[in-house]
């Protein structure tokens, strides 16, 4: 007997509450057990613990990522404990062994910017573009006044819009458009919310300036006037290995650079394990984490004459040691938007000891020192063992753990792998567990 179609058109299920909808789910998918459900139910504390409904639409459950602590981390002489959400396995343990091997050196050295967004309102239907143009920079003053109005508060803690910026796009799909460019010092905010009420609020005198029509008035991603710097160094002593020699690994760290700035489909792998830390940090603050996805890759694949190249740079200094740099946009926050009210957010931004005001900066700073440490790591296990060693490695644990094994179980059947050489696949994992249980 065939099952009957599901029908998706559920009527006022925005309306319903999260356990009404979860009661919906269950009749629709008759496929999800008792346990199941209770899984979803359970997962929904946090939505209680924030007195909040829901964070976005038609909220069923909350999607949990385990969310670890880095260690060894630090930043400008502070000592640091780093919250990572990833499910990715080895992303933390990468990291702090990282970390460990540049605190030899005095840990990461950071600098920002000012958190500079970019606002766009795009204007059409003008027959003179350069005109408008220059009609617009001579209203500067004006637009700069009533973009400031719309944020009191912004202005009053050292923010605001700064400048302004107009350019003329003459060969589009659709003809010539003028772009008009708020520059906004966004504080401790990642600065969506602020720039686009200010971008709507230009809009119309815009309009009036040059008889053209706006249409699209929106921050920018890119936020390549927002950018954050690290550095350290990793000696070669400290990276001695039984198999390699710290300069052996160096040479390696750096050919596996070299290869990632000529080749285009290496790069994409190498600035993902940039991401990888980045990214973890950003979902255990609350930021938005896509938002910085489409900045930093556009960034990589625009400031070097137009083509996608690493994130992070490796050379080798006068004493022979390792030198790694990186310089990405990130648009953090503290203020506004989810992290305000996310708990966990919450809770991690204290075990940061981020506040307000300044708060934002040092968490873009901190991002930035964990990419560069992951890009370390990463590299370090491909010139050296392989990645697969620490990914398998984990795998195995968490095969272990998922047939029922705990504590010291788990640890023996790792090692019973490793002595026996055997491959880490679930019937291997299996086999010893109950051998030994």
């Amino acid at each position: 007997m065939s099952e009957k179609p599901r029908n998706s058109r559920i009527a006022g299920f925005y309306k319903m509450t999260v356990e009404e909808r979860q009661n919906t789910i269950k009749r629709l998918c008759p496929q999800l057990t008792d346990d199941e459900i209770k899984c979803l139910q359970n997962s929904t504390a946090i939505l209680d613990h924030a007195g909040q409904g829901h964070y976005i639409e038609n909220t069923i459950a909350v999607m949990q990522v385990p969310l670890g602590i880095a260690t060894n981390f630090k930043v400008n002489g502070e000592d640091y404990l780093i919250p990572m959400a990833v499910e990715e396995a080895s992303v933390v343990a990468a990291a702090s062994n990282s970390a460990k091997v540049a605190r030899a050196s005095g840990g990461f050295f950071t600098s920002t910017t000012d958190p500079i967004m970019i606002g766009q309102i795009q204007i059409v239907g003008i027959s003179d573009p350069f005109n408008a143009r220059t009609l617009i920079l001579e209203r500067k003053a004006d637009l700069i006044t009533i973009a400031n109005q719309q944020d009191p508060i912004l202005v009053k803690f050292g923010g605001g819009c700064r400048d302004l910026n107009v350019k003329v796009l003459s060969d589009t799909l659709t003809g010539s458009m003028v772009i008009v460019e708020l520059l906004v010092d966004v504080r401790d905010a990642m600065g969506a919310n602020a720039v686009n009420t200010m971008n709507e609020a230009v809009a119309p005198l815009i309009e009036e300036i040059t008889k053209g029509k706006s249409r699209l008035r929106i921050i920018s991603n890119l936020a390549d006037k927002r950018l954050v710097r690290a550095r350290a160094i990793f000696k070669a002593k400290e990276l001695d290995t039984k198999d390699m020699t710290g300069e052996e690994l160096i040479n390696g760290i750096i050919e596996a650079y070299a290869f990632a700035e000529a080749d285009v489909y290496r790069c994409a792998t190498h600035n993902k394990g940039i991401m990888n830390g980045i990214d973890a940090v950003a979902v255990a603050t609350a930021q938005d984490w896509r938002a910085i996805e489409a900045g930093v890759h556009t960034y990589a694949a625009t400031r070097n004459e137009g083509k996608y190249r690493s994130l992070t740079t490796w050379e080798k200094n006068e004493d022979g040691d390792l030198v790694g740099t990186i310089e990405i946009p990130l648009a953090v926050g503290l203020v506004g938007g989810v992290a305000r009210i996310h708990p966990i957010a919450q809770i991690t931004f204290k075990i940061l000891g981020l506040k307000v005001p300044g708060g934002a900066l040092k968490l873009a700073e901190i991002m930035a020192a964990v990419g560069l440490a992951q890009n370390f790591g990463a590299l370090r296990a491909l010139a050296s063992v392989g990645i697969q060693a620490g990914h398998m490695k984990l795998h195995a644990r968490n095969l272990a753990a998922s047939l029922g094994a705990k504590g010291e179980l788990i640890d023996d059947i790792v090692q019973l792998l490793q002595e026996r050489k055997l491959k880490v696949t679930f019937d291997n994992v299996k086999s010893i567990y109950e051998e030994l249980k």
